[in-house]
Protein backbone atom coordinates (compact mmCIF):
# COMPACT_ATOMS: atom_id res chain seq x y z
CA UNK A 1 0.00 0.00 0.00
CA UNK A 2 1.37 3.10 -1.02
CA UNK A 3 1.35 6.29 1.57
CA UNK A 4 -0.22 8.77 -0.61
CA UNK A 5 -4.17 9.13 -1.12
CA UNK A 6 -5.57 7.91 -4.23
CA UNK A 7 -8.46 9.83 -6.46
CA UNK A 8 -10.88 8.18 -4.31
CA UNK A 9 -9.53 9.65 -1.46
CA UNK A 10 -10.19 13.08 -2.38
CA UNK A 11 -13.00 15.20 -1.83
CA UNK A 12 -13.30 18.75 -3.03
CA UNK A 13 -12.75 21.19 -0.33
CA UNK A 14 -10.54 18.95 1.62
CA UNK A 15 -7.50 20.42 2.98
CA UNK A 16 -4.14 18.93 4.07
CA UNK A 17 -1.98 20.38 7.03
CA UNK A 18 1.36 18.56 6.12
CA UNK A 19 3.42 17.75 8.54
CA UNK A 20 6.54 18.03 7.06
CA UNK A 21 8.20 21.38 7.55
CA UNK A 22 11.92 22.31 6.16
CA UNK A 23 14.85 24.73 6.67
CA UNK A 24 16.05 26.65 3.77
CA UNK A 25 19.56 26.69 3.99
CA UNK A 26 22.22 29.19 2.13
CA UNK A 27 23.44 26.05 0.35
CA UNK A 28 20.17 25.02 -0.87
CA UNK A 29 19.95 28.73 -2.86
CA UNK A 30 23.34 28.64 -3.61
CA UNK A 31 23.44 25.18 -5.33
CA UNK A 32 20.04 25.35 -6.97
CA UNK A 33 20.73 28.71 -8.94
CA UNK A 34 24.19 26.79 -9.72
CA UNK A 35 22.33 23.72 -10.82
CA UNK A 36 19.92 26.17 -13.14
CA UNK A 37 22.27 28.50 -14.77
CA UNK A 38 20.61 31.36 -12.94
CA UNK A 39 23.41 34.11 -11.56
CA UNK A 40 20.30 36.57 -10.51
CA UNK A 41 22.75 38.87 -7.34
CA UNK A 42 19.74 38.51 -5.89
CA UNK A 43 20.02 35.14 -4.47
CA UNK A 44 23.98 34.86 -5.16
CA UNK A 45 25.89 38.36 -3.88
CA UNK A 46 25.22 39.46 -0.50
CA UNK A 47 26.87 42.29 -1.17
CA UNK A 48 24.41 43.35 -3.83
CA UNK A 49 21.55 42.33 -1.74
CA UNK A 50 22.35 43.95 1.25
CA UNK A 51 21.77 47.40 -0.45
CA UNK A 52 18.15 46.24 -1.92
CA UNK A 53 14.72 46.61 -0.30
CA UNK A 54 15.78 42.78 1.20
CA UNK A 55 18.55 43.88 3.00
CA UNK A 56 20.01 40.37 2.01
CA UNK A 57 19.79 37.35 -0.64
CA UNK A 58 16.78 36.06 -1.38
CA UNK A 59 15.77 32.03 -2.05
CA UNK A 60 15.20 31.52 -5.36
CA UNK A 61 11.30 31.33 -6.17
CA UNK A 62 11.85 28.04 -8.42
CA UNK A 63 13.37 26.31 -5.58
CA UNK A 64 10.61 27.77 -3.04
CA UNK A 65 8.03 26.20 -5.57
CA UNK A 66 9.76 23.01 -5.51
CA UNK A 67 10.45 22.45 -2.00
CA UNK A 68 6.34 23.34 -1.39
CA UNK A 69 5.30 20.91 -3.91
CA UNK A 70 7.71 18.32 -2.50
CA UNK A 71 6.86 18.56 0.94
CA UNK A 72 2.99 17.36 0.03
CA UNK A 73 4.79 14.30 -1.51
CA UNK A 74 4.49 11.82 1.59
CA UNK A 75 1.06 12.43 2.45
CA UNK A 76 -0.44 13.34 -0.75
CA UNK A 77 1.16 12.00 -3.83
CA UNK A 78 3.58 8.99 -3.27
CA UNK A 79 3.33 6.20 -5.47
CA UNK A 80 -0.01 7.43 -6.23
CA UNK A 81 -0.09 9.67 -9.06
CA UNK A 82 0.66 9.09 -12.17
CA UNK A 83 2.02 13.13 -13.13
CA UNK A 84 1.53 16.52 -12.65
CA UNK A 85 -0.09 18.28 -15.61
CA UNK A 86 0.29 21.61 -14.62
CA UNK A 87 1.80 24.27 -12.65
CA UNK A 88 -0.50 27.73 -12.79
CA UNK A 89 -1.25 30.79 -10.64
CA UNK A 90 2.12 30.72 -8.73
CA UNK A 91 2.70 34.57 -7.22
CA UNK A 92 5.27 34.92 -4.35
CA UNK A 93 3.70 37.35 -1.74
CA UNK A 94 6.80 37.43 0.09
CA UNK A 95 10.62 36.41 -0.15
CA UNK A 96 12.02 33.32 1.66
CA UNK A 97 15.42 34.15 3.76
CA UNK A 98 18.13 31.69 4.31
CA UNK A 99 16.74 29.89 7.74
CA UNK A 100 13.15 30.42 7.22
CA UNK A 101 11.27 27.02 7.81
CA UNK A 102 8.76 26.35 5.31
CA UNK A 103 5.65 24.62 6.05
CA UNK A 104 2.76 23.76 3.48
CA UNK A 105 -1.20 23.50 2.88
CA UNK A 106 -3.11 21.86 0.42
CA UNK A 107 -6.84 22.97 -0.61
CA UNK A 108 -8.59 20.06 -3.19
CA UNK A 109 -10.47 22.40 -5.73
CA UNK A 110 -11.53 20.27 -8.09
CA UNK A 111 -11.94 16.70 -9.24
CA UNK A 112 -12.60 14.62 -12.42
CA UNK A 113 -12.61 11.79 -14.16
CA UNK A 114 -10.30 11.07 -16.96
CA UNK A 115 -12.10 11.08 -19.74
CA UNK A 116 -8.50 9.04 -21.69
CA UNK A 117 -7.70 6.91 -18.66
CA UNK A 118 -10.61 5.10 -17.17
CA UNK A 119 -8.48 4.02 -13.94
CA UNK A 120 -7.32 7.91 -13.35
CA UNK A 121 -8.89 11.24 -12.13
CA UNK A 122 -7.86 14.83 -12.64
CA UNK A 123 -7.05 16.75 -9.26
CA UNK A 124 -6.52 20.33 -9.22
CA UNK A 125 -4.72 21.73 -6.03
CA UNK A 126 -3.76 24.42 -4.34
CA UNK A 127 -0.88 25.09 -2.21
CA UNK A 128 0.07 27.20 0.09
CA UNK A 129 3.29 27.61 1.51
CA UNK A 130 4.12 29.79 5.10
CA UNK A 131 7.43 30.42 6.72
CA UNK A 132 7.53 29.85 10.39
CA UNK A 133 5.91 33.06 11.33
CA UNK A 134 2.75 31.89 9.39
CA UNK A 135 3.58 34.42 6.91
CA UNK A 136 2.28 33.28 3.03
CA UNK A 137 5.55 33.09 1.13
CA UNK A 138 4.01 31.44 -1.85
CA UNK A 139 0.57 30.39 -3.17
CA UNK A 140 0.38 27.83 -6.22
CA UNK A 141 -2.14 26.06 -8.18
CA UNK A 142 -1.30 22.61 -9.87
CA UNK A 143 -3.20 19.82 -11.24
CA UNK A 144 -1.99 16.02 -10.94
CA UNK A 145 -3.25 13.02 -12.50
CA UNK A 146 -4.02 10.72 -9.57
CA UNK A 147 -4.39 6.98 -10.20
CA UNK A 148 -7.77 5.82 -8.74
CA UNK A 149 -8.05 2.78 -5.56
CA UNK A 150 -7.10 -0.42 -7.13
CA UNK A 151 -10.38 -2.78 -7.32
Amino acid sequence: QMPGKYFDDLTVGARIQHSLGRTVTEMDNVLFSALTMNPQPLHLNEDFASRTSFGQRIVNGIFTMGLVVGLTVSELTEGTIVANLSYERVTHPRPVFHGDTIYVETEVLEMRDSASRPDCGLVRLRHVGKNQTDAVVIELERTVLFLKRPT
